[in-house]
């Protein structure tokens, strides 16, 4: 797992040409005024989802973890709270998912706040928890490219 402003993003180009792709996509795009949905990058190898909701209690909220993408998920406008522990440390809730490529994991993990001009980057590897409320419920922006393997 990778946090960090976007001001920083050019650190992060050597982890890939797509992981590069998302990072410049967000540092390039004005997601203000965008609708939610999905905008093709390149193809189904890197794509972003731009999301509009208001942020929830941690007890309506999941862990989750992939196996064919990376979540590079940055958070436009808002502020939310993202939950990270390594995904073996965790009880399988529901089973693998292949179509929506998804894992729903149980355990524990630590939180970090996340504000406006962030992102945070889970590989495989890392069960994360996204859309957390930092403090009262609150309308978040967040774009999630995922990153073919």
């Amino acid at each position: 797992m990778i946090i960090d402003s976007l001001d920083n993003a050019v650190k992060y180009h050597s982890l890939g040409s797509r992981i590069r792709m998302a990072l410049e996509y967000l540092g390039s795009a004005d997601f203000s005024a965008m609708e939610p949905g999905r905008v093709e990058l390149q193809g189904d190898e890197c794509y972003a989802l731009i999301q509009r909701y208001d942020t929830r209690e941690m007890d309506n909220c999941k862990w989750e973890s992939h196996r064919r993408y990376i979540d590079v998920q940055y958070v436009a406008s808002g502020r939310e709270r993202m939950g990270w522990v390594p995904a073996a440390s965790m009880t399988v809730k529901t089973p693998y998912n292949e179509t929506k490529d998804q894992t729903v994991l149980s355990g524990d993990g630590s939180f970090i706040s996340v504000p406006a001009g962030y992102f945070a980057i889970f590989g495989p590897d890392d069960a994360h928890m996204p859309c957390v409320a930092d403090g009262e419920p609150s309308p978040v922006v967040k774009v999630v490219v995922k990153v073919a393997l």
